[in-house]
C-alpha cells in the first residue's frame, strides 16, 4: 500500500512542480470563477435576499465551467513530449499515475475555487452559517470533477477539437455533483443538516475514485496505440 500511495505521490509531485512553472494557467482558472460569478448581479439585480438565494447555484456552476477550462491539459503535455507513453511501458499500473495526475490537477485547481468559493459568497450576502457546508461540498464536489474529468480528457487525447469534445462528454456526468453540491449549500442556507447531500457527494467520490482511473487508463492506453 505504501508503495502505490509513493507513486501517486511522485507523479502528483512532479505535476504540481510543471504548474509551479506555468501559474498562470491555475490564476486564470480562478479568475474566471470569480469574475463570470460576479456577472450574475448585474443581470439579476442587487437585491440581497435574491443574491443568498441564488449563491450556492451561481458558485457551483461558474466552478464547474472553470474546471472544464483546466482538462485538455491534464494529459496533453505528456502525451506530446512522449512521456505519457514512457509512464505507460513502465510497471507501474497507469491507473496509479492517472490518479497521480488528478489529484496534483485538484490541488492547482480544485483547492484554489474552494478557497475563493467563501469570497464569492460573501459578496453574495450568503449567511456565514452556511459557508462550512458550502466548503467542504465544494472540497467533495471538486474532487469529483476532476476524476470525471480525467476520463473525458483521457477519451479525447489526440483527437481533433479535443477542447470542445471534453465539455461535451463530460458535462452531463456532473449533473449529479452539481445537484447535490447546490442542496447542501441551499439546506445550509435554510438552516437544515446538509449532512444527507455532503454524504451523496462523498459516495460518488468514492465511486469515482474506483470507476475513473480504471476508464482513463484504458482510454489513454487506447489512446497511445
Amino acid at each position: 500500500m505504501s508503495g502505490l500511495v509513493q507513486v501517486i505521490g511522485r507523479v502528483a509531485a512532479r505535476d504540481l512542480r510543471l504548474a509551479l512553472r506555468q501559474r498562470g494557467d491555475a490564476v486564470m482558472v480562478v479568475l474566471f470563477f470569480v469574475l463570470t460569478a460576479l456577472m450574475f448581479p448585474f443581470a439579476v439585480g442587487p437585491e440581497p435576499n435574491l443574491l443568498a438565494r441564488i449563491a450556492a447555484g451561481v458558485i457551483w456552476v461558474t466552478a464547474l465551467l472553470a474546471v472544464l477550462l483546466s482538462l485538455e491539459r491534464l494529459f496533453l503535455a505528456d502525451h506530446e513530449d512522449g512521456s505519457l507513453e514512457l509512464l505507460a511501458l513502465t510497471p507501474t499500473p497507469l491507473g496509479l499515475v492517472v490518479l497521480g495526475k488528478v489529484l496534483a490537477h485538484w490541488l492547482t485547481t480544485g483547492v484554489p475555487l474552494v478557497a475563493a468559493a467563501p469570497l464569492v459568497a460573501v459578496f453574495y450576502s450568503m449567511d456565514a452559517t452556511a459557508l462550512p457546508a458550502l466548503v467542504l461540498a465544494m472540497a467533495l464536489g471538486t474532487a469529483s470533477l476532476s476524476l470525471t474529468g480525467a476520463v473525458g480528457a483521457a477519451l479525447t487525447l489526440g483527437a481533433r477539437r479535443g477542447g470542445v469534445l471534453v465539455p461535451l462528454l463530460v458535462l452531463p456526468l456532473y449533473v449529479p455533483v452539481l445537484i447535490f453540491g447546490v442542496a447542501a449549500g441551499d439546506a445550509a442556507l435554510a438552516g437544515l443538516s446538509a449532512r444527507p447531500y455532503l454524504m451523496f457527494l462523498a459516495a460518488i467520490l468514492l465511486l469515482m475514485l474506483v470507476v475513473a482511473p480504471l476508464a482513463a487508463a484504458a482510454a489513454l492506453r487506447q489512446a497511445l496505440e
